[in-house]
């Protein structure tokens, strides 16, 4: 009789335990959540989805996950995005690869021939941009991701606390209302953004698209425990600066993912190196693609386990 109200007792006390636990961390994922969205600032980025058709990514085949994403420092008026890149997961390995597909590159838009692949997005949102790389480049995209760079610097230092190394080659101010002098040197912040925004320069576009890719590799060489610690709190910031359909769950999964396995995280920009020439036509300069070439570097790329850059 004593030992089985002593086990009673302590199957009571574990569950009391385990129920405070979960309330604690509830309450705790919410005022981190909270405190995420108070930092944030008023943001524009999601005013025109109403605008635009509904999103119809494809069904996630074999854990292999592609999220789109857009972005833009200053969106221009006619709405164009400024960055475009592809985010592949693989729910297995744990893998991230990451595609840059230059603003400038040339491709047929459907409904509205050719153009720059950044007009897409004017044409007609996220939905026409992934009906765009369907079309040119034959990848499914499932999820897609506006962001607002406003929110960058604070994203970053929630995941990246301690900086990022860079080693800047020259003076770059032009263009990014500060001045980062040459040297290695640790970026935080707003310091970071202006060293992926920065296009000044003989490379132009492809210096700020090796830049972007730079600082994102290093930062998920940053993620661990204490960034996963800080998910609430990331995503009540980028609540008001992205506009997405990928649900929290599938956000959790990734982190998590991330976070625990040894994943690796590779690049590649298209169009690839001798792929392409400088052409100008009735929309301006553009990326003139050999795109068989680029369509079978995308393939390998995405179907190899060490991709190189």
């Amino acid at each position: 009789m004593k030992k089985s109200k002593k086990s009673r007792k302590w199957l009571r006390n574990f569950f009391l335990t385990f129920a405070l636990v979960i309330v604690a961390g509830i309450i705790y994922g919410v005022y981190q959540y909270n405190s995420g969205l108070a930092m944030a600032d008023d943001s524009h980025i999601k005013d025109n989805e109403k605008a635009y058709d509904p999103f119809e990514g494809a069904d996630v085949q074999f854990g292999q996950i592609n999220v789109l994403l857009m972005g833009s420092d200053a969106r221009d008026e006619d709405g164009r995005s400024d960055t475009l890149m592809i985010a592949h997961y693989d729910q297995t390995t744990n893998d991230v690869k990451l595609i840059s597909i230059m603003r400038d590159t040339y491709v047929d838009i459907p409904g509205h021939g050719m153009n720059k692949i950044n007009s897409a997005f004017a044409f007609g949102g996220p939905e026409l941009v992934r009906k765009t790389i369907k079309q040119n480049f034959d990848i499914d995209v499932n999820y897609y991701a506006l962001v607002d760079f406003k929110g960058f610097p604070k994203i970053v230092d929630l995941l990246a606390p301690d900086g990022i190394e860079v080693d800047i080659p020259y003076e770059m101010s032009y263009g990014i209302g500060m001045t980062l002098n040459p040297g290695k040197q640790t970026l935080h912040g707003n310091e970071l953004l202006g060293y992926v925004r920065f296009r000044h320069d003989r490379l132009s576009d492809f210096g700020r698209v090796e830049r972007q890719q730079e600082v994102l590799t290093k930062v998920k060489e940053q993620i661990g425990v204490s960034s996963l610690m800080n998910l609430p709190k990331i995503l009540g910031v980028a609540d008001s600066y992205f506009d997405t359909n990928v649900d929290n769950k599938t956000i959790l999964t990734i982190g998590k993912g991330i976070v625990n396995g040894k994943s690796s995280m590779d690049t590649l920009r298209i169009p690839v190196a001798d792929s392409y020439e400088d052409k100008r036509t009735n929309v301006g300069e553009v990326l003139d693609i050999n795109l068989d070439k680029n369509k079978q570097a995308l393939e390998e790329f995405l179907s190899s386990k060490d991709s190189e850059k």
